[in-house]
């Protein structure tokens, strides 16, 4: 087969993984969006508050993913070398660690609450949250194991069900949202309140719902756990976590660095953030695309990897850039021609659509950029390569992309666009440190292949 032959073929299988994953993605930030739209409707003051108490809870919420992806490299590497003990074992213990994790967010938002006025946001803004907020932390908990049990379906090339599942975790919270919010249906109108409320009971249902699946499907009967509950093995937790804790503080390293950012953002104003808010919905919600290729990116790499197919590695990485480059010229021309138009779906005339339509403007400048950078992420994370990434990513987003940032927008007087530029500073070179990373990898492990034709695991 010739090299184009070999990229197409690995392209159209990537794209096949990908796509219920990005569907996936994408149903999961509609409950982001369409809460977004009806807080929106109680005033820009509940809409700042969600933003900002969503703000805090993502930074926990980035780490559980991050250690769930580990089930994710762990089951996919375990199916490329047809071990079933092993991928039984990483979805129950990935499960521990999930719904550990998810408790101690919850514990540490309780924690947390009385310090709220710390963090120098408006008076009306940070009395509008606590409520919200502890309803939304709790929530974290079936979350976490949601995402566990996800992430081992995704690996087993399974992931339709779990998509299913999950976008109807998602209706279901829209319409919980349109009857505590507003008091329907005979309940009380929780207002925002009710959001949190309706975010608990459908993530909750969520849990329920891909936990059955993968009980009862046959096609997983080898691959699940037998006894769901029982002692943990430690050498097998310990595992998880030297995967799964760098992986977390890869993802901390950015999305701290944004919530770093969205308080100076707060600062300027809860129009400020409410545009932030806006704009930030419509670029993290075609960032699902990019991040639902990175995802099979993973499953594939660490698949070829279990397997030892090491011919296999380059092309699949050339295929995803493929992919993502194709998807991020078409985003950004819809943020370039049709920021105006986007950005009033949300908000009615006046200066915070102005700002929100220019704050998608700089997303069109980074969406090649992002696109790559977590494609090649997802790439890394199936060859196990994840702590150095970590220490990239964070010298990008906190020594270069904040300093710029806080630079533009209060000394240059930027507003928010100057923060926004600040972070396609930092996209840019992850998106060049990780591409070259990945490029010298999966050249090494070709090489080792090539002169030690023995070696099982040539090094990385």
């Amino acid at each position: 087969m010739s090299s184009l032959s070999r990229i197409y073929s690995e392209t159209r299988l990537t794209a096949a993984l990908a796509i219920p994953l990005i569907v996936g993605q994408l149903s999961q930030m509609l409950m982001f969006v369409t809460d977004t739209v009806m807080i929106g409707r109680l005033g820009v003051v509940p809409l700042a508050a969600s933003t900002f108490a969503n703000s805090l809870l993502h930074l926990p919420f980035m780490f559980i993913i991050g250690m769930t992806m580990a089930v994710s490299i762990r089951v996919s590497q375990a199916r490329g070398a047809q071990d079933p003990a092993a991928a039984r074992a990483a979805l129950r213990h990935g499960l521990y660690l999930a719904l550990g994790f998810g408790l101690l967010t919850l514990l540490g938002a309780f924690a947390v609450l009385p310090f709220l006025p710390v963090f120098q946001q408006k008076t009306e803004v940070v009395q509008a949250v606590p409520g919200f907020f502890l309803l939304v932390a709790a929530s974290m908990i079936p979350a976490a194991g949601s995402l566990a049990a996800k992430s081992h379906n995704d690996a087993m090339n399974q992931p339709w069900p779990a998509f299913w599942i999950m976008l109807g975790g998602v209706l279901l919270n829209i319409l919980l949202n349109w009857i505590f919010i507003y008091g329907n249906w005979g309940a009380p109108a929780l207002n925002l309140e009710g959001a949190g409320l309706a975010t608990l009971l459908s993530r909750t249902v969520s849990l329920a719902g891909i936990l059955a699946w993968c009980i009862h499907a046959r096609s997983l009967r080898d691959w699940v756990p037998h006894h769901w509950f029982r002692k943990p093995d430690w050498a097998e937790l310990r595992h998880l976590l030297k995967v799964g804790f760098p992986a977390s503080l890869q993802l901390l390293a950015e999305v701290s660095a944004f919530v770093f950012g969205i308080m100076m953002i707060g600062t300027l104003g809860p129009e400020a953030l409410a545009a932030h808010q806006v704009a930030i919905s419509c670029a993290a919600t075609v960032f699902m695309v990019p991040l639902g290729l990175s995802m099979a990116m993973t499953v594939r790499v660490g698949e070829a990897w279990g397997a030892k197919d090491w011919q296999r590695m380059r092309p699949i990485l050339q295929g995803g850039w493929l992919l993502a480059v194709s998807f991020a010229l078409l985003s950004g021309q819809a943020f370039l021609f049709l920021n105006e138009t986007i950005a009033s779906w949300f908000l009615p005339e006046g200066e915070t659509l102005a700002v929100a339509a220019g704050l998608l403007l700089v997303a069109a400048a980074f969406q090649i950029a992002d696109a790559l950078q977590i494609v090649s992420a997802g790439a890394l994370r199936g060859l196990n390569d994840v702590t150095k990434p970590a220490w990239i990513s964070f010298l990008a987003f906190w020594v270069l992309a904040l300093p710029v940032g806080w630079y533009l927008t209060f000394r240059l007087g930027m507003g928010v666009n100057g923060v926004w530029w600040g972070f396609t500073a930092g996209l840019v070179v992850t998106a060049s440190a990780f591409g070259y990373r990945i490029w010298r990898k999966t050249h090494h492990v070709l090489a080792a292949k090539a002169s030690t034709p023995d070696t099982l695991e040539p090094a990385l």
